[in-house]
């Protein structure tokens, strides 16, 4: 099989290998995508993280990276069955606690996974969600309005489980 060699073929390839199994270092990914047939340099590498806007987040395996799903259509930013369930899966594996005040929702996870949980909250485009700010380890939820906060935090700490 020949390896892509486009930029498009190359960043799904990379999507594929972090769904399919957890990736320390760029060094590893970069071995990873060796064993596909896939040669890249290190600089092509990390422009293409950036690209996906991969993060590393604290996972079972210690620090890995990990990239916001797309559509089930492949477009990024499109509501979907995909993203309400990565959601449900994120937020049992990365929600503390949520706690509303006055518009505004706080979320609680673990040091370093913030950034990732808030990107899937807004691919997951939450009801009432109008936006999310997040930092290492807490973000912060802007709602439509004070009355919806409450449902909202109620909203994500169900999926919790």
């Amino acid at each position: 099989m020949a390896a892509p060699t486009t930029k498009t073929a190359r960043q799904a390839a990379i999507r594929d290998v972090l769904a399919t199994r957890p990736i320390r270092s760029q060094a590893e990914l970069s071995a990873a995508l060796d064993e596909r047939g896939l040669s890249v340099t290190q600089g092509t590498l990390s422009r293409d993280l950036v690209d996906l806007g991969a993060v590393r987040m604290r996972g079972v395996d210690g620090m890995v990276y990990a990239v916001p799903v797309e559509g089930e259509d492949g477009v990024p930013g499109r509501t979907t069955e995909a993203h309400a369930s990565r959601l449900a899966t994120m937020a049992r594996e990365l929600l503390i606690s949520a706690e509303p005040t006055e518009n505004l929702v706080v979320l609680r996870t673990p040091p370093g996974a913030a950034q990732f949980l808030a990107s899937v909250i807004d691919q997951a485009r939450v009801e009432n969600v109008m936006g999310t700010i997040a930092g290492d380890d807490t973000i912060l939820l802007i709602v439509a309005g004070s009355a919806h906060a409450p449902g909202v935090a109620a909203h994500l700490l169900a999926l919790t489980g």
